[in-house]
């Protein structure tokens, strides 16, 4: 079984929770020592999960990612009013080969999706997203991808999978599972022309940096249907972690990428988040932890609702356009917005039918003037192919 490769939490850090404060994280985790085992996951919400694997970076790792470092950083965090269990599993340290522990993370994880329990998993390097998406076959037929990440990680046909070309792997690979990819806040200059036109043939949606900057409400309907999300630290800027080795001058800052994470939570579809390529720095430490801990804010917020002309709590507008007449809903409960796309593959009904796409009031406004939102070209198109 693979949770038999699950590593107890050091001592180090059991012996620092004794030092908080009771209503501190540390004291209301349910952790996995080598005296007590495994915590039950019966009821769980979130399971914390580290992963000792850089075998695979694009650059050298100097020193190996002290997650233990970042459970200090969380466990002294305050709980919030949350009706929710966190557990901590451990670490996966690095098996015989890569492929061991790919193995091992991916049988975690769909462990856990069977549990129905969220995994939050902290990661030397961001290859490992291609196990987590690797542990949905058999459960989910249709994978929703959101990667936060300066660079869209397509790498060379010939190139083995890396932190730098995991996603060539993913949409290359047997069974493919994924249905949409989303890049947040890429930055043009990282990104060769050829993998944005690529982007743009396979309808996948990217979001460059400065424009999410601007508005960043703008990721909530982007991360409403995703299953599986992917966080590069090197989408947030070297001064916000205090490191320049790997990380850019520019980048989301710590209030930028905290409300992304909260979104990431209130999204109801969601059921991996994974965090990679923290470097060794006491201020990323930090960052990582209040990521997750805003993260686990958005779910205790999430209202699990589906429009429908049924239900009394959504107001449906019709929007004629010179080509197309598109059909906007509005929860009157939460004031969130979705258009239907006809004609293509429904994520919840798994059937070749008309289906509900999250997105702005902005959307709906542009629709009145005559502009059909880019998003809805892209999911019309993708279900024609």
């Amino acid at each position: 079984m693979a949770f038999d490769f699950l590593v107890p939490v050091s001592k180090k850090v059991l012996a620092h929770c004794e030092l908080l404060p009771p209503q501190a994280i540390g004291n209301n985790i349910q952790i996995h020592t080598k005296k007590d085992g495994l915590p039950v996951l019966a009821n769980a919400t979130f399971a914390l999960l580290g992963v000792n694997e850089s075998r695979n970076a694009f650059e050298m790792k100097p020193q190996p990612l002290d997650i233990g470092g970042i459970r200090l950083a969380f466990y002294k965090l305050f709980m919030g009013n949350w009706n929710a269990t966190l557990v901590d599993l451990g670490d996966i340290n690095e098996g015989e080969t890569v492929e061991d522990t790919y193995f091992v993370v991916k049988e975690v994880v769909a462990g856990l999706l069977e549990e129905k329990v969220i995994p939050i998993i902290i990661g030397a390097t961001q290859d490992i997203t291609y196990s987590t998406y690797r542990a949905f076959d058999g459960i989910r037929d249709l994978v929703e991808l959101v990667a936060i990440d300066s660079r869209f990680d397509f790498g060379a046909d010939e190139e083995l999978i890396s932190s730098h070309s995991y996603m060539s792997k993913i949409i290359t690979d047997k069974p493919n599972n994924l249905y949409n990819f989303t890049n947040i806040g890429y930055q043009g200059y990282y990104n060769a022309q050829e993998e944005v036109d690529l982007m743009e043939r396979l309808f996948f949606e990217a979001y460059r940096l400065g424009e999410v900057a601007a508005d960043i409400t703008m990721t909530e309907p982007v991360l409403r249907n995703a299953n599986l999300i992917s966080l590069d630290m090197r989408a947030i800027k070297g001064a916000e972690v205090g490191l320049e080795t790997s990380f850019s001058p520019n980048g989301f800052d710590g209030k930028e990428i905290c409300a992304i994470a909260r979104y990431a939570g209130i999204s109801d579809y969601v059921n991996v988040f994974g965090i990679y390529e923290c470097e060794n720095s006491p201020l990323a430490f930090q960052l990582v932890a209040q990521i997750i801990w805003y993260f686990m804010e958005g779910h205790n917020y999430r209202v699990p609702e589906f429009p429908s002309e049924k239900n009394d709590n959504f107001t449906k507008f019709n929007v004629p356009t010179e080509t197309e007449q598109l059909t906007f809903f509005k929860s009157d409960v939460t004031e969130r917005w979705w258009v239907e796309v006809p004609s293509v593959v429904s994520l919840h009904t798994k059937t070749h039918s008309n289906a509900l796409l999250p997105c702005t009031e902005q959307d709906y406004l542009d629709a009145c003037n005559q502009i059909i939102p880019e998003r809805w070209f892209k999911a019309y198109k993708k279900g024609f192919n």
